[in-house]
């Protein structure tokens, strides 16, 4: 039985930070939940769980910023659509739009740093750091570089 009082948007990219995310299943299966990714040859397909895509982005590509206004109008979108009351994101820079916006309207944002982040942060990370409620990092290492975050260990 699906626990209806919060409604859950996971977002990540794709690659590892999507498998990251997966790690949360349980809790996917838990609350009322969708998953919001980029649109990549990677196969993303969650069985029974809403998808979104965005759009890739790379800061070092000439459209970088032509995506992410792309990905901001899709993200108000799929916010206006779903109404999440939290924001679970692995991270990276296609989901920012969307936990802004998210942000903006009042709900809550967890972030994860990548697993593969040990000693230096990801630039997501870093600028999420300050609007995030909860921000988890899986290495005591990054607790010098995110003070107030929470360490638990690896989600793998």
């Amino acid at each position: 039985m699906k626990n209806k009082t919060k409604k859950i948007c996971f977002a990540a990219s794709s690659g590892g930070h999507f498998e990251q995310l997966l790690m949360l299943r349980p809790l996917m299966e838990k609350y009322d939940s969708f998953i919001v990714t980029e649109k990549t040859l990677y196969d993303t397909n969650v069985e029974n769980k809403r998808m979104y895509f965005v759009k890739q982005v790379n800061r070092k590509e000439k459209t970088f910023l032509f995506k992410m206004i792309a990905n901001s109008f899709k993200a108000v979108s799929i916010y206006f659509k779903e109404k999440p009351d939290i924001i679970i994101t692995t991270g990276v820079m296609a989901m920012i739009p969307l936990c802004l916006i998210s942000k903006l309207f009042g709900k809550k944002l967890v972030y994860i740093e990548s697993f593969a982040k040990v000693t230096t942060p990801t630039q997501t990370g870093r600028f999420l750091y300050k609007y995030a409620d909860r921000f988890y990092v899986q290495w005591e290492s990054l607790l010098e570089i995110y003070p107030d975050a929470i360490c638990l260990g690896g989600i793998y």
